[in-house]
């Protein structure tokens, strides 16, 4: 191994990793940790941030003594967005764990800020509707339920951040409370035209501004390692800071309307970039995708499925599966589900539909009805819903999308890109990018860095098979079922 590489953090919901990976976007070794989720109770979701720093110490460790000739020019950190983290300012211990994305506990802060008619105001300013999946009403949640923390905040004696700001304390030793623009923008509390943080949606949310990090461009440089912190040199350059779903995004190389790419994890992301920033009217957000240090941002629109490859989990565990590849195999031994339809709103319903109460089901069953049609069914949902957020997406940009450009951990499923192909109608690209977030990072810091000399990845095309016909009769019957989810969790 000779010459400068790139140390890429992919910091997670249900695994952390890091890849050192050469300025061509070699990957030259990975290694991964699995990240428990707790539900503390119905709705709620949530980790321990110390248990996030520690895998990630733990993970660069490994790195470091499996790779001890690697000449580490720089540490590039992707994180799971809209998680959130409030901690001592002195001390660095966390007051309580890390509310993640997925977490519901929000929704009455979030419900009584829509009957105040406040909606349009925090759209107009942050870009994001009003849903629990944004950090802004789990701050003001947090800063009410731990006993003094509110006053404690305004002293300045703690610091809140999501992940990528609390990973960041941690390898400076404390010294820098940064983040980035394209993590700030899903906090819900920053200013898509300003692009600073916003004094009005502050005091909406009733966050202390005291408590925020410093915007930093997002290849711009995050100070370095402190000594002690972890198992690089001190003085190792924190280069590059970005959200998982837009690290992806610059993984596959779209800097330009009229591409969109598919992050299916545990979640899924559909993003594209967009020439200015986007105003959505079909239930999608606007965001900052990224920003070069001396230059102006790059945005695009996104949409946020809250439960797809954790749909998989979830039912390979509900049918007693080994795993989630034998899912597959029993999914793919039918030709359809039998008229089955999955719902997976487990955590609510997210883009484009924002339901926050409702609720999973299965719908359409006989006494006709297998495993092998509900585990047939929970993959067309994966689908399904990412064909609502694609139709929705060109809504809002007057386009038409001819292709979808995915990665994450399911889609390395032949079989779900097939099933996305034919339930789109669209052409289907995967990128041999497994590990998009860490790559695009990577990929950043490389030219940031002048390192730059990334190769094109080759890539799997998968073209619609299904008649026009069967697939809008499946679209039907999912929007029945959505509708029957809603009503499922209706007061």
């Amino acid at each position: 191994m000779t010459g400068p590489v790139i140390l890429a953090i992919d910091q997670g919901t249900t695994n952390s990793k890091a890849l050192l990976v050469a300025p061509d976007g070699s990957v030259l070794a990975a290694h991964a940790r699995p990240m428990p989720v707790d539900y503390p109770r119905p709705g709620w979701a949530e980790q321990s941030a110390t248990a996030i720093w520690e895998a990630v110490a733990g993970l660069i460790a490994e790195v470091v003594a499996a790779t001890p000739e690697a000449e580490i020019a720089a540490l590039a950190l992707s994180n799971q967005r809209e998680t959130i983290v409030l901690w001592d300012a002195t001390t660095g211990e966390p007051l309580a764990p890390a509310v993640i994305w997925q977490c519901q506990r929000s929704v009455d802060r979030c419900r009584a800020l829509r009957d105040a008619g406040l909606e349009d105001e925090i759209a107009a300013r942050s870009g994001l509707g009003i849903d629990p999946l944004f950090p802004a009403a789990k701050i003001g949640w947090l800063l009410d339920a731990i006993p003094g923390a509110r006053a404690r905040a305004e002293r300045g004696e703690l610091r809140c951040g999501t992940v990528d700001s609390w990973l960041l304390w941690n390898l400076s030793g404390g010294t820098l409370h940064a983040t980035d623009p394209s993590n700030a923008s899903r906090t819900q509390l920053f200013n898509l035209e300003s692009r600073t943080w916003d004094e009005r949606l502050a005091e909406i949310f009733a966050v202390p501004p005291v408590l925020l990090p410093c915007i930093l461009p997002s290849d711009g440089g995050f100070g370095t390692v402190a000594a002690g912190r972890t198992a690089l040199p001190a003085g190792t350059p924190i280069r590059v800071m970005l959200g998982d779903s837009h690290a992806a995004l610059f993984a596959h190389g779209i800097a330009a309307p009229g591409r969109v790419k598919a992050t299916i994890g545990t979640g899924s992301s559909l993003m594209a970039a967009t020439a200015a920033r986007a105003q959505s009217t079909h239930g999608l957000s606007a965001t900052v995708a990224w920003q070069h240090a001396e230059a102006a941002p790059q945005y695009a629109i996104e949409g946020n499925i809250s439960v797809s490859g954790h749909a998989a989990a979830f039912a390979t565990a509900l049918l007693g599966l080994a795993d989630e590849a034998e899912l597959t195999r029993l999914a793919a031994s039918v030709p359809d589900s039998g008229g089955a339809v999955f719902v997976p709103a487990l955590a609510g319903l997210g883009a484009p539909h924002w339901q926050p109460g409702a609720r999973g089901l299965i719908a359409g069953m006989t006494l006709g009805t297998q495993p092998a049609h509900i585990a047939r069914a929970t993959l067309e949902a994966i689908a399904l819903q990412i064909g609502d957020v694609l139709d929705a997406m060109e809504a809002d940009l007057g386009l038409r999308l001819a292709d979808l450009s995915i990665d994450g951990g399911a889609a390395r499923s032949d079989f779900l890109a097939q099933l996305l192909a034919d339930l789109t109608g669209r052409v289907v690209v995967r990128p041999d990018i497994a590990e998009a977030s860490a790559l695009g990072v990577a990929r950043m810091a490389a030219e940031a860095l002048g390192l730059d000399d990334w190769r094109t990845p080759d890539a799997a095309r998968f073209e619609p098979q299904l008649a026009a016909d069967r697939r809008d009769a499946i679209r039907r019957r999912w929007r029945i079922a959505l509708a029957a989810a809603v009503a499922a969790g209706a007061p």
